[in-house]
């Protein structure tokens, strides 16, 4: 192999490289972006839920009064059978 003609064969290829380089840059393109309705629908949601606060005071509130009472018992019995529908359900 002659090295002349892969000197030949490579300066073809620079040059076209340059020449795409060059017709990009002068063609300026711009990005769109289109968001679907479902896509607004999801982002509203998330805005909702996040301004949505994180404890619901009228469920907790009672609670929270008979555990500082001391009047907050638990059935093991009733927990139990609550847990296992929990994990069968999961499963």
């Amino acid at each position: 192999m002659r090295i002349e003609a892969y000197n030949q064969v490579n300066q073809i290829y620079q040059s076209r490289k340059i020449d795409k380089a060059a017709k990009t840059s002068k063609t300026s393109r711009m990005d769109q972006v289109q968001i679907s309705s479902l896509g607004k629908d999801i982002q509203t949601l998330k805005q909702a839920v996040k301004n949505a606060p994180d404890v619901r005071a009228e469920l907790t509130a009672p609670l929270k009064e008979k555990i500082d009472a001391g009047t907050y018992n638990v059935d093991s019995g009733d927990f139990a059978s609550k847990l296992l529908e929990k994990y069968e359900a999961w499963r």
